[in-house]
Formats: C-alpha cells, structure tokens, sequence
C-alpha cells in the first residue's frame, strides 16, 4: 500500500518555520495554506527568499505534495471585469511564489474554487474561468505548478458543481497540462454524488468524465447535511453523512490513498486535527 499523506489547512502567520512547525504539531505528512491574506492581500509572512528553504526541509522530511489552496475572494466567473482581473493576477502572483518551492524539488498544487457566474448561467461562467486560467497560464508561462479545480457543493451559482461543468472548464483551458482537480468528499456528497450508497459508480463516473489520472488532491471532510442538500457544511470525520465506513474505503482504496488528503474540519480543540489524522491512519488495512 501506498504511504498516507493527510494534513489540515494550517495558518500561515509567521511564516515558512511556522508553517512547518504546525505541521509536525499535528503529525502531517501534507498540509494547506493560503498563499496570501484570505481577503486577497499580499502575505507578509511567505517571503520568496525562505520558499526554497522551506521546500528542502519538507523533501528532507518525506512531506506529500502540498495542497495550497487560494482564497475564497478570487472569481473568475464574475460578472465584473475588475473582479476577473483581480483573480487572474492574483492568482499569477501566487503560482510565481509557489514555483520557488517546486523548482526547489516540493511538489506542490494550487487550488481554487472555479467560480460563480452571479446569475449569468453557467454557460458563461464556465467560459469565462477558462478564459481567466487561459491568462493566467499564459502570463506564467515556464512555471509548471498546476491548477486544481475544487469540486464544488452546487450552492448558489457555483460553477464547478458537477463533472461535466468541471471538464468544459478543463476542455477550455489550453495547456491542459497545468490543469486537474480536487475532490472534496463533503462536496460531492452534497451535490448529489452519493459516496455512501454508490462508491464504485461515482468513481466510475469521475474517471469517465474527468479521468482519475486528473484527480490530484483530495479535500477529506465529512458532511452535516449529506446527500443533494448542496449546503457546504463540512462535519469532523465520522460525524456526518459520510461516516467512518466511508472513510475506511477511501483510505484503503488502491488509487485515492496515494493522493495527499487535506482536512478542513472544525478544530473543536487544539488537538482536533491530530486526532483525526491518527483515526484516519488506524482506518488502514495491511
């Protein structure tokens, strides 16, 4: 079996050491953070000059590939032009910071929620995320860190709420090789993937649609409200409508295991996170 790689969404405040020493607090193998302030300000703490320093210690220390997930504000589906503009630069900023760590030998991904088309359709939405990734690539070109497009719940005008909108962005998006995707258990459940009573057909039906080779991360996190609700209220794991058999299959199922698997569940203490991260290795058979 493949080695687990599972961490949470850390806080990045006070740096590069900070973030690792997080990381060590809760026994991770893999972590998240946003590259910048969650309102979309530059970050003060994620300096260039200590990203590959901070990359060599995770090689050092047989980190999985970072998950690093941007923040919320960016939309690049938006209906105001300012708005689009400011997640395509943004987001070029951040994959230029997190290229000093790859070309230091870490593997690493950039997240992102797709976007919402505020009542413009999908259509247009998911036209104008490709459109968006398409700039930013092309403004980053001879960085080769990857996208990933989060699979998204389906409230509101969300684009990304189902394989077939998640693959029209990535059919438009042209150096396909710098696009993939994030699962994210609570997400699919709650857009009506039902991972509990149909695992082998939802799997089924992501590799027909997206292929399983495109799927790089995995947000792992247990849902409130559970099937078709498309409310986005993640739950501690084995608390919600997921449950720990579920859990128990993903841990041990022979493809997703290898990916690096981030929590995003309530910290309901300061130990919440190494707690879950030591059931979800126990759930491993063999």
């Amino acid at each position: 079996m493949t080695k687990l790689f599972i961490g949470s969404h850390l806080s990045a405040s006070g740096g590069w050491n900070a973030l690792l020493k997080r990381s060590h607090d809760e026994d991770g193998t893999t972590f998240a953070f946003f590259p910048r302030s969650p309102y979309g300000s530059v970050s003060k703490s994620l300096t260039p000059s200590g990203a590959a320093g901070f990359a060599a210690r995770l090689m050092e220390e047989g980190y999985g590939p970072l998950v690093v997930h941007a923040p919320y504000v960016y939309n690049f589906a938006a209906k105001d032009p300012d708005k689009r503009e400011f997640a395509i630069r943004a987001l070029a900023e951040d994959i230029r910071l997190l290229a000093l760590i790859k070309e230091a030998g870490q593997e690493v991904y950039l997240n992102i929620h797709p976007g919402s088309h505020v009542g413009q359709g999908a259509e247009t939405g998911l036209r104008l995320i490709a459109d968006g990734l398409n700039q930013v690539f092309d403004s980053t070109d001879g960085t080769d860190i990857m996208v990933l497009l989060e699979t998204m719940a389906g409230k509101g005008t969300e684009c990304g709420r189902t394989f077939e909108e998640l693959a029209t962005i990535m059919d438009g998006v042209e150096q396909a090789a710098r696009i993939g995707v994030t699962i994210d258990t609570c997400h699919l459940l709650d857009g009506g993937y039902d991972l509990t009573g149909d695992y082998d057909g939802v799997m089924g039906e992501l590799d027909r649609v997206i292929g399983l080779d495109n799927v790089k991360a995995i947000h792992v996190n247990d849902s409130q409200f559970g099937l078709n609700s498309h409310k986005d209220r993640h739950a501690n794991i084995g608390d919600g409508q997921l449950g720990m058999p579920f859990f128990t299959r993903l841990v041990n199922d022979p493809v997703l295991s290898g990916l690096p698997m981030i929590l995003e569940t309530k910290e309901q203490t300061p130990s919440t996170h190494r707690e879950e991260i030591a059931l979800l290795r126990s759930l491993r058979r063999g």
